[in-house]
């Protein structure tokens, strides 16, 4: 994904206003429209819903989501997925106050709201829909702007720094890196990523952009990941 050249690079770790402008300006190009750009904008949206994981305490809800990853990487049909979406619908009534201060049910409503949008049969509309409540992750992950500073990272993790992308050498791809990327996506258990680096290095990676996002303790992981998406092939 290349963003518009008159933007600077600084704008990138900027939170809710980021995030904005990062969703409009991918949705302007061609990528968006591409079989790996949907894949991407869907993974961003269920990374956001698998933040706030926990507090997903209706199986209907999480099968939502987990239908929408399958969905994603070509496993799941488009009936299944609408399937799944109005299953999580189901588990609450219409909101008549639209997620509004006033509403005493608003964290829950928001809450399968967000299930609901990322579960959307357009993978765009499904990233949009991860800021378009005023309870940024229904409010279960501090302040607004630290949950948007929160989705910020996710989107950076699946679509890594666009003003600085990574040329790849297919030698990194090892069977150890391979095997290791490919358990942590299954799994979505992303603790390993430091030993990832380190397979990463033996075969040769000097990218300071790649080892350094797998190394850093702080970085948000989902499916999804740039890192383990170049390990494993996807695109």
């Amino acid at each position: 994904m290349r963003l518009p050249r008159e933007w600077i690079e600084e704008d990138w770790s900027e939170q809710q206003k980021a995030l904005s402008r990062l969703l409009d300006a991918f949705s302007d190009t061609p990528a968006a429209e591409t079989r790996s750009g949907r894949r991407q904008l869907r993974l961003f949206a269920c990374g956001c819903c698998r933040l706030i994981w926990q507090h997903l305490h209706d199986p209907l809800l999480r099968r939502a989501i987990e239908v929408s990853e399958r969905y994603a990487d070509v496993k799941a049909t488009g009936e299944e997925l609408m399937a799944a979406r109005e299953a999580a619908a189901s588990t609450n009534p219409r909101n008549p106050l639209l997620y509004s201060e006033e509403d005493p049910h608003a964290q829950a409503n928001t809450l399968v709201a967000l299930v609901v949008e990322a579960a959307g049969r357009t993978a765009i509309r499904a990233a949009y829909g991860m800021r378009g409540y005023p309870l940024a992750l229904a409010g279960y992950r501090g302040s607004e702007s630290e949950a948007y500073g929160l989705m910020c990272e996710v989107f950076r993790d699946i679509f890594g720094n666009t003003f600085r992308p990574v040329a790849f050498d297919p030698a990194w791809r090892t069977s150890d890196a391979v095997a290791l990327a490919r358990a942590m996506y299954d799994s979505r258990d992303f603790g390993a990523m430091p030993i990832l680096a380190d397979a990463l290095q033996d075969a040769g990676c000097d990218s300071a952009d790649v080892l350094t996002h797998c190394r850093d303790a702080n970085q948000v992981h989902v499916r999804g990941c740039w890192v383990c998406d170049l390990v494993l092939g996807k695109e």
